[in-house]
């Protein structure tokens, strides 16, 4: 979601200040929070404390900030000798529900098949130790937490030895050792179980002993998903699975175009649905309430609803890129810039292309869903969400409570990709607002249609990209202007991440790109056009744009310096990058330069996002305009690894994903209305597009970084690139076509 070198600590202040946390204050009594969670277990409970020093690196600039540090991950051992993790982070397919429960048994020395996770709590000790806020995104779960992660398992195991030693009246624990759930001491043995009531009485130790990497069991070892049993066999429960006494479904008829207001609605022929309870206007249009969804769907068919359309009916994808590219003609904020750049594109013979790529929709399987319970303490909410401290503050304003009296239970989610983390938390204030009006207890549902005609989506972008080069073939000068929306722009976050009329994150993977780093004038420019249209972070925020055009962009550099695009790639980047250890590593595993079946063709992208830096290669053939896919050589350098398989899987993931943009996926408007309503026409990869996908793991030591989203930036480059090698036609415009 966010970039790494945002200023990270505006952010934390701008949420202090949207969703002010009382229970936070000095009333709180987190004491109390930690002894509920002991009496709940009937045995330890950890909280672990983050040192400043250990937090990622590049958010140096919140370890600078003093504050105080709150705790965060529990840790709990129970008589019969099961350890649960209470995950902070939200489980929506990206394998955190093993991942992070990993570095906490390893640093336990616990029995990994005694392991079980829950879904934290909405509550202040489950802060993201950067974002300040419990929330999920960014590729930041593993990172965040790892450090903090290690320190809670390393306290439950240091105070089961210390109630071990008492139990045996030693007058030093140093003699004991842990093993697969048990402490040892000679021919003593006593199990977690049996001592953690003891240890949860003994104080906390102020230091504890970490583990070195070669006495890992757990990290860095492939391991199975914990999830995969639950979800094979239907019993995990998402959000649209939740059943509460007395619930009734709710559909909500919203706005046509973006911005639209209800004049006036006629529920006369809904309510003579069967089935049909209530009608009741929210902020976001008309709810329909009835006994199941079927009926409440049929209601909302039903209504009659008179709509002040606004500005937004005028809205065109014809319109928006004429305006896109006049804007492209001009010179805008300026990201970066070094030299002359208009003085030297007149030095030599300009290289120039313009790139265009779609609004898309997240097309999450499960579309958004939010049930909620009001009763006379409180709320209860639960619904599969990305922002959990948003969604409780910004409800409890709604109802006019207290944040600690609304109860969120997380479930897992049927795909977020940065749909279920928004600053207005839409379907979740919603349903707020729809229980609040009808004083029923209701799970509003949303169809997939909702989503995709008024949810929010990846933005649509335009790049003018020009170029000259020197004798020896690098650029000698580059100029890039991007147009498009900021998905900031009009949010809280707009004074933290905006600067000089420049949204970080629209000119992520460009004004940072390494190649600008050997380019002696060079400029990166934004126009950030205002649009009704909602616009969101989709999975790789900005890279999922610049990606595309600086890569196929290089790709068009090496070819007019007739320079093979590998060979070109690695003169550019230093030898010892990270960008070009993965690079080299994808070129020798795909065997780049050696003969390949006959009508295929290869093409090759780096990227680096999230703090993890990927290269992919993608193997192609076209065959009547038709675009395949075959085979795509993907490496990936994310620093130290927890599990190898989750990286596997999340680099297969974002190829997938971005391969549906690449091939298939596309938005367009008419008269104010999106054009696509559902995979028919929204198109998505289907299974038997899936190319073979080989993953390999650059072995590293430096920082580290995410998977989540970095696998998707490279891989519609390559397969542009990919194209152009086996056909001459340089396609500049996603999704990719052949006329």
């Amino acid at each position: 979601m966010w970039r790494d070198h945002t200023n990270l600590s505006s952010v934390v202040e701008e949420l202090t200040r949207i969703v002010p946390l009382e229970h936070e204050k000095a009333g709180a009594n987190r004491r109390a929070f930690l002894k509920a969670g002991a009496a709940a277990s009937a045995g330890l409970v950890v909280a672990c404390f983050m040192p400043l020093g250990m937090r990622r690196a590049f958010a140096e600039d919140v370890a600078k900030k003093p504050a105080q540090i709150p705790p965060n991950a529990f840790v709990r051992i129970a008589p019969d000798n099961s350890v649960t993790v209470l995950l902070k982070h939200s489980e929506m397919g990206q394998g955190v529900w093993t991942s992070i429960p990993m570095v906490i048994a390893d640093e336990l020395d616990c029995d990994w098949s005694k392991v079980k996770v829950e879904h934290a709590p909405a509550a202040p000790e489950y802060k993201h130790t950067v974002f300040g806020m419990q929330m999920t995104g960014g590729s930041t779960s593993t990172w965040e937490s790892f450090a903090q992660l290690r320190e809670a398992g390393a306290t439950a195991r240091a105070l089961l030895i210390a109630a071990a030693a008492k139990k045996w009246n030693l007058a030093s624990a140093t003699d004991c050792r842990t093993e697969n759930g048990y402490v040892i001491c000679a021919d003593k043995k006593a199990s977690y179980g049996e001592l953690a009531e003891a240890a949860a009485k003994l104080p906390m130790p102020t230091n504890v002993a970490l583990k070195k990497p070669e006495e890992f069991r757990l990290i860095g070892k492939p391991t199975k998903r914990l999830d995969s049993k639950a979800k094979v066999t239907g019993t995990a429960e998402f959000g649209i699975d939740v059943k509460r006494p007395n619930m009734l479904i709710a559909t909500v008829a919203r706005g046509p175009v973006f911005g639209a207001k209800v004049k006036s609605f006629d529920a006369t022929k809904a309510k003579a649905v069967t089935g049909v309870v209530d009608v009741v206007q929210v902020p976001s249009g008309v709810a329909v309430l009835g006994k199941h969804f079927w009926a409440a769907k049929q209601g909302r068919d039903a209504l009659v609803i008179d709509w002040d359309l606004g500005d937004g009916a005028k809205i065109s994808t014809e319109g928006l890129r004429a305006d896109y590219r006049k804007l492209a003609q001009t010179k805008g904020a300026v990201a970066k810039t070094a030299g002359d750049v208009d003085v030297a594109l007149k030095s030599g013979k300009v290289i120039e292309a313009e790139y265009e790529v779609p609004f898309l929709a997240h097309a999450p399987m499960e579309p958004e869903n939010c049930t909620v319970e009001i009763g006379k303490d409180g709320a209860d909410i639960w619904t599969g969400t990305q922002f959990q401290t948003l969604d409780q503050g910004l409800s409890a304003q709604i109802l006019g409570l207290k944040p600690e009296q609304v109860r969120v239970h997380t479930t897992f989610l049927g795909g977020g990709f940065g749909r279920r983390a928004n600053p207005t938390c839409d379907y979740v204030t919603e349903a707020v607002q729809v229980a609040k009006a009808s004083g029923k207890t209701v799970k509003v549902v949303w169809t997939r249609e909702d989503d995709i005609h008024g949810g929010y989506y990846r933005p649509m972008w335009l790049s003018r990209v020009r170029a000259t080069l020197a004798k020896d073939g690098k650029p000698a000068a580059w100029a890039q202007t991007i147009v498009g929306q900021s998905i900031i722009a009009g949010t809280p976050f707009a004074s933290a991440m905006i600067k000089d009329g420049v949204d970080a994150t629209s000119v992520e993977g460009a004004a940072d790109s390494p190649y600008l780093e050997s380019v002696p004038a060079h400029r990166v420019d934004l126009h950030s056009p205002t649009s009704p249209i909602s616009v969101l972070w989709w999975r790789s925020v900005g890279h999922s744009n610049t990606g595309f055009v600086v890569e196929s962009f290089v790709d068009e550099l090496a070819h007019a310096a007739k320079q093979d695009p590998l060979k070109y790639r690695q003169a550019l980047l230093p030898e010892k990058s990270r960008e070009r250890l993965a690079l080299d590593l994808a070129a020798e595993k795909f065997g780049w330069g050696k003969p390949l079946p006959k009508g295929h063709a290869a093409g090759i992208a780096v990227h680096q996002s999230f703090g993890s830096y990927v290269a992919q290669i993608a193997e192609v053939s076209v065959a009547d305009k038709k675009i395949t896919v075959h085979r795509v050589v993907c490496a990936i350098d994310c620093g130290p690894v927890v599990n190898p398989l989750t990286v596997e899987a999340q680099m297969q993931s974002g190829i997938a994903f971005g391969l549906s943009a690449a091939l298939h996926s596309e938005l367009t408007f008419k008269d104010g209305k999106v054009e696509q309503s559902n995979f028919h026409n929204y198109l998505v990869l289907r299974s038997n597009e899936m190319p073979k996908v080989e993953v390999h793991i650059v072995p590293s030591t430096d920082k580290m970084g995410g998977v989540g989203e970095p696998g998707t930036p490279p891989i519609a480059p390559a397969v542009a690139n990919a194209v152009f090698a086996a056909t001459g036609k340089r396609l500049r415009k996603l999704p990719l076509k052949l006329a």
